[in-house]
């Protein structure tokens, strides 16, 4: 299959440069963030469809994560689909945000930080402080909203979910337009990326594209059709709204329960399940096979996601409880 536009050769900054890029092309390029040991220039890919007119900047980010890899489709095909010559504005596409967590297949930074727990960075911090500092800087501070796309991380596995400050009109039309399974209403103030954009104005939404280490083609495409829904909701592109599924299940808070012992674990509940309070949850036995603990629901909702790695020490992750979950049809 012939692709929709031929990639010019890429180049490598400092900064993101729109001007460079002709209005109705698309062109790729490489951000220098950091340098190595060697001195060499660690840089990050882009991808940035300037349209033909004039409108917003629509940041896509994904693998802040370096094993989070759903995102990375779900941008390459953006791109491969989307139409230049009709867009109004700007769409920057960052497939991979830690190169070096990416490398290794793990979820933190190369010096074992989160970089999604120490946003907004410092400029003279140690090596992942000024990495995500200048991804801040770089890359999220010149969009007018951002979709940051994530799954869950290594041991775990997520429903098709978003987080979103519901307060907030945008970005809870953004949410709605994204068609997930479950919406978790969460107010961005934390040291996320996310948290990040909130602080400087920038709608915002996390899409938690279900399980790490693999592509899943059916929540590629969910996502994917999100993307193109809020283009065309913003008038970036011409096109119609479309829904992937009926309804969607909003919560309005949520929490992990942990275990207090460690042991094999056995989680009984599905992602999605509804559960009652006292519904059994999981169990631990020791290596005899002897049954150390159960645990119950303490309150209704439902699971949002849960640990799938049986061997568990004290203070493992069971499960992520959306509380008060109520159905939402969606609008064809």
């Amino acid at each position: 299959m012939i692709p929709p536009f031929r990639m010019p050769a890429a180049n490598t900054s400092r900064q993101i440069d729109f001007s460079a890029i002709p209005p109705g092309t698309i062109g790729t390029s490489w951000l220098h963030l950091i340098d190595d040991g060697l001195g060499q220039p660690l840089c990050i890919p882009l991808l940035i469809a300037r349209g033909k007119y004039e409108g917003p900047v629509l940041g896509i980010t994904a693998a802040i994560h370096g094993n989070e890899l759903n995102g990375i489709p779900v941008i390459q095909q953006v791109f491969q689909q989307l139409d230049p010559q009709q867009l109004r504005g700007i769409v920057v596409g960052a497939p991979v945000m830690n190169v070096p967590g990416f490398f290794r297949e793990e979820r933190p930074f190369n010096d074992g930080t989160d970089l999604n727990r120490i946003a907004p960075g410092r400029p003279d911090g140690n090596v992942s402080q000024v990495y995500i500092y200048r991804l801040v800087e770089r890359i999220l501070r010149p969009l007018d909203l951002l979709i940051d796309l994530h799954t869950a991380s290594f041991g775990r596995i997520n429903s098709w979910y978003i987080r979103a400050d519901l307060q907030q009109e945008q970005v809870r039309r953004m949410a709605l337009l994204q068609n997930p399974e479950i919406i978790l209403n969460n107010k961005a103030g934390d040291a996320t990326f996310r948290g990040a954009a909130t602080a400087l104005g920038i709608p915002a939404v996390t899409l938690e594209l279900r399980d790490p280490h693999i592509f899943q083609e059916d929540v590629i495409q969910d996502a994917l059709i999100g993307i193109f829904n809020t283009l065309y909701d913003l008038e970036m592109l011409p096109g119609e709204i479309s829904t992937s599924r009926d309804s969607t299940i909003l919560c309005d808070d949520s929490y992990w329960l942990y275990t207090d012992t460690g042991g094999l674990l056995h989680i009984y509940p599905d992602v999605k399940q509804w559960v009652k309070r006292h519904d059994l949850l999981a169990e631990l036995r020791d290596i005899f096979g002897r049954r150390l603990k159960t645990f119950a629901a303490p309150e209704p909702g439902i699971i949002i996601g849960k640990s799938v790695d049986p061997i568990s020490s004290s203070g493992a992750r069971l499960v992520h409880l959306g509380l008060r979950p109520q159905v939402m049809t969606l609008a064809k």
